[in-house]
């Protein structure tokens, strides 16, 4: 899997006109207490948004000619679906889409549906020596060590194959809100290369700035197999490829500039659980990170005293953790006094709307130390949900987000869509 740290920093450039765009304000008036406040994006990220296996309802597990299995997903526009599965008798033969897999927008960003059997391809793990295809072929066979090559009509051994949509057939279904359901049957019976389907793994890469995370999940053409391929493509067992690419799913997402806004004597003036977005800058906060409109009503509401936007230096959003460097970080000082409330604002970036704030009315301004326990996640539900970094409306994914409205509530953790890592696992505030 292609390391995807330097497609983070170029992306965050790109993201920055149009995902987050941002300012920060100062306000000169001096009060008696100084203290720094410092917010940090500390997800430790992964590349894949989703990833998953299949197999058949037999014993063993295969898929025999005449059946099918499906996979349900979600995607965004330029996001792919990729896969694996052993061509059974073979000695180490494996079916997947071309990298970066199956796209399902087209360039207009409308679902492609139907027969999308032409982008799978044949595949020689490169270790070993290729025997006639077929039931009597022995397993594991001689060792051999080549790179991934396609199979184009004839291994290296002169054994020949017809194409991969002639033995496999795969069918495209969107199921709406960015759901997808990819059907695969086993056509290959009665042909020259009649063969079982092994279980297999499926996953589907984020893509951020237009670049995807992991434009090579499970293989890379030309290159030595890796990360558990070679138990498909020889055994037909999924369990060791399963096993790494879990740890490469999970979630990416960026922070939008931080809102900061020090009030008194007034409640929380960003908003408030169950009820409906104010209509005063939250709203764009939510579904575009853009806190300009809210910072400027801030400003004019009686007891607020300031409100703040920073944003990270050189990418803007707030980059999370990548391949275990450091997240983005901002600070700002402060000017406090006692009775004085502070609250935050930021959107989950690869979101439909939400965003983490403060509960209630926010925190003592004047304390000291990690206030992190004080944020949750919220739907500011002006917008329809999507699966998280994987929906066609999202706007910091190049959509349109789709209207609604309900109240403000907290996002349940596991949601309709995936399970979140803790608050504190996202995003880290401290005073000092």
């Amino acid at each position: 899997m292609k390391n995807y740290t330097q497609i983070i920093y170029r992306a965050a450039l790109a993201f920055s006109p149009i995902f987050f765009g941002a300012c920060t304000d100062h306000d000169p008036e001096m009060m008696d207490n100084k203290t720094t406040i410092t917010i940090e994006n500390v997800l430790d990220s992964r590349p894949l948004v989703q990833s998953g296996t299949f197999q058949g309802t037999g014993t063993p597990a295969v898929i025999l000619p005449g059946q099918s299995v499906s996979i349900k997903f979600s995607a965004a526009k330029g996001e792919a679906l990729s896969f694996a599965t052993m061509y059974g008798w073979s000695n180490d033969l494996f079916f997947a889409p071309s990298n970066p897999g199956i796209l399902v927008y087209d360039g207009a960003g409308t679902p492609i549906e139907g027969d999308v059997s032409s982008q799978i391809k044949l595949w020689d793990n490169g270790t070993r020596i290729n025997q006639v295809p077929g039931l009597a072929v022995t397993h594991p066979g001689a060792a051999d060590s080549k790179n991934i090559t396609e199979v184009k009509g004839a291994d290296a051994q002169g054994n020949t194959y017809l194409a991969a949509s002639s033995l496999m057939q795969a069918t495209l279904k969107y199921d709406g809100n960015s759901y997808f359901t990819l059907t695969l049957k086993n056509i290959s019976g009665g042909t020259a290369n009649e063969t079982p389907f092994s279980p297999g793994v499926w996953s589907v890469s984020y893509i951020v700035g237009g670049n995807l995370l992991s434009p090579s999940p499970l293989y890379s053409e030309g290159m030595p197999t890796a990360n558990g391929l070679t138990s498909i493509a020889e055994m037909g067992d999924n369990t060791p490829l399963t096993t790494y690419v879990k740890t490469k799913t999970g979630i990416f997402t960026p922070l939008s500039p931080i809102l900061v806004v020090i009030y008194n004597g007034i409640d929380n003036p960003i908003f408030k659980v169950g009820e409906n977005d104010r209509g005063e800058g939250l709203k764009r906060l939510a579904q575009q990170g853009n806190a300009a409109d809210l910072a400027a009503f801030l400003k004019t509401k009686p007891g607020v005293k300031n409100a703040y936007i920073l944003a990270a230096a050189s990418s803007t959003v707030l980059l999370p953790m990548i391949n275990g460097m450091a997240g983005s970080s901002v600070s700002q000082e402060l000017s406090v006094a006692s009775g004085d409330r502070l609250a935050i604002a930021t959107m989950y970036g690869f979101s439909n709307d939400w965003f983490f704030t403060m509960v209630d009315n926010g925190v003592d301004a004047t304390q000291k130390g990690d206030i992190s326990s004080s944020i949750k996640l919220y739907d500011n539900g002006t917008a329809l949900d999507q699966f998280p970094g994987a929906g066609i409306t999202q706007f910091n994914l190049a959509g349109t987000p789709l209207a609604e409205s309900k109240p403000i509530a907290a996002v349940p953790n596991p949601n309709p869509y995936t399970t979140l890592p803790a608050i504190a696992d996202f995003i880290k505030v401290t005073l000092k």
